[in-house]
């Protein structure tokens, strides 16, 4: 971008210079035609005196009859009035001889045959003298002649006209030079007083660009800026910026992040979608109903607070909140292009543990109120209820696959959405952690996404599946954090899983002794069906579900 202080001065200097050398043309212009006329009258005056010697010369001639050095002494009278180096005083015949002249080299005839012409012609209709210009292997010269009857010679005296505008053309020079010289310091002068006048221009201006590259609205900075219209176009724009930016953060509110930035990037959203490859996280709220039927129009307090720490994790591990249903929350992972670079399955399961541990601080808040509460006095009924309902705790299924992501609806009112089987079984997936006591299942298309990028989890199979509304079995697994688990719980969880290799081959006696032997909670769900049971006909490894 040229700078607009730039643009002025340029424009400034050039029709400056343009006036200044305008005006001091025609002013030189005007000083030659003067000096053209001021030296025509001192021609005239030194030819008349030339005019008068030839008279008076004559009449020796007439009495010495020397020719020669009547006319030597016309010549030399003449040359004591001149004053330029190419002056010039000479006789001349009609004839076009010379009688006499001054130049060093006497020429026998005019050099310039048509000013010969021009004075005879003039003679002859009656006019005897004047001024003329005429050229000669020298220059031009200007000059004035007269005739004179008692030689029958013209004397003409001129000047070069090299000598006459010398002085005027130096003149012109040092105007020139005068005049370059004061355009570029003012030129220097004005470029950095605009910049000082115009600073806010550029800072305006650099402001938008960065804003434009980095497709942000930001606050332009008019910190020190003085009381100008330049000043009140950026505070104008600062509050345009500021509306649009409120706007855009109650619109970021109602709308997943994607389609925020779609919608700035692009200027319109349109009914759109197509089919992609994400992860899907799906949580809920375990008793909602009992907590609904206890909090009464308190729930909305304990939602707001859970969910403002859940929708912050899942933005800061690159997700997008897909939607929310009273307890439950659905967010996709690998559908922000910013974050095209991260494992998405990875991104979820981190989400899912850190939300686990965001309702864990929740619940020893609550826990720490109520001793405080308990110091002092002992809870009531009512209390007891509400410190079990606030009690929160949530469950986390996690599955991934080709989906349908886009925007569906109407001109008149649209929303985001996924659609696919991978976000109903990310639904049934969290509704098993109610069944095997556990906080986060995943399914093997995670479990796999995962291994490829690391061995922080070892993914512990827990059952195959056939879940309400499917035909098929699904295998779903235990994320376990090995880095946050003791050797103790990893050495039961491999018991369970050589419990479950007896479970799959249906040699529950064997599968029993396994299970029989294990504290953690998934293992109950087991004990339940293996003991006092047998292994039901045409068995396969697939548990078929009732319920959600």
């Amino acid at each position: 971008m040229i700078p607009i202080s730039a643009k002025i001065v340029i424009i400034v200097s050039a029709l400056l210079l343009i006036s200044n050398f305008a005006t001091n043309y025609l002013t030189i212009s005007l000083l030659r035609k003067e000096t053209m006329e001021m030296n025509s009258r001192l021609l005239a005056r030194e030819l008349r005196e030339i005019f008068i010697n030839a008279g008076n010369q004559y009449q020796i001639f007439l009495f010495s009859e020397n020719k020669q050095e009547v006319t030597d002494f016309i010549a030399l009278a003449a040359e004591k009035n001149m004053t330029h180096p190419g002056s010039w005083a000479l006789g001349m015949f009609p004839s076009g001889e010379l009688l006499f002249s001054t130049t060093g080299a006497t020429p026998e005839r005019l050099p310039d045959e048509e000013l010969l012409d021009e004075i005879v012609k003039a003679h002859e209709n009656g006019t005897d003298e004047g001024a003329r210009f005429f050229n000669t292997p020298d220059g031009e010269y200007f000059g004035v002649y007269k005739y004179h009857e008692d030689w029958d010679v013209f004397l003409l005296r001129a000047d070069l006209m090299a000598d006459l505008m010398r002085e005027s053309n130096e003149v012109f020079k040092r105007i020139v030079v005068i005049i370059i010289a004061l355009t570029v310091v003012f030129m220097g002068v004005s470029f950095f007083a605009l910049l000082r006048i115009l600073r806010f221009v550029k800072v305006i201006s650099r402001s938008l660009y960065d804003m434009q590259q980095k497709q942000e609205l930001t606050l332009i900075d008019l910190k020190d800026a003085p009381a100008d219209d330049i000043t009140y176009l950026g505070a104008s724009f600062n509050s345009l910026a500021s509306s649009i930016n409120n706007l855009l953060g109650i619109f970021r509110k109602f709308a997943s992040r994607d389609v925020v930035d779609k919608a700035y990037r692009d200027r319109i959203v349109n009914l759109e979608g197509e089919q992609r490859e994400l992860t899907v996280l799906f949580t809920d709220i375990r008793s909602f109903t009992n907590m609904t039927e206890t909090l009464g129009n308190d729930i909305i307090d304990l939602l707001n607070l859970h969910y403002n720490s859940a929708i912050h994790i899942i933005h800061n591990k690159g997700g997008i909140v897909g939607s929310i249903i009273g307890d439950a929350l659905l967010a996709v992972y690998g559908a922000d292009d910013k974050e095209i670079d991260q494992n998405k399955s990875l991104a979820a399961l981190l989400s899912a543990w850190r939300l686990q541990d965001a309702a864990s601080e929740l619940r020893n808040g609550m826990l720490e109120s109520r001793k405080v509460i308990e110091k002092t006095r002992a809870l009531t009924p009512r209390e007891e209820d509400v410190f079990k309902a606030v009690m929160l705790a949530i469950g986390v299924g996690i599955d991934g696959g080709t989906v349908f992501y886009g925007t569906i609806g109407s001109n008149e009112r649209m929303t985001n959405t996924v659609i696919g089987d991978n976000v109903n079984s990310a639904s049934r997936i969290e509704g098993l952690t109610r069944i095997y006591q556990l906080p986060v299942i995943v399914s093997e298309y995670v479990k796999d996404d995962i291994e490829e990028q690391t061995d922080r989890f070892r993914f512990f199979e827990i059952d195959t599946v056939q879940v309400k509304g499917k035909t098929q079995g699904k295998k779903v697994f235990f994320p376990l954090d090995v880095e946050m688990s003791g050797d103790k719980e990893i050495a039961e969880w491999e018991v369970f899983e050589k419990a479950l290799t007896h479970y799959y081959d249906g040699n529950w006696n064997e599968a029993r002794v396994y299970f029989n032997s294990l504290t953690i909670p998934a293992a109950e769900v087991f004990k339940e069906r293996v003991n006092e049971r047998e292994v039901p006909e045409g068995w396969n490894g697939i548990w078929t579900m009732t319920s959600k």
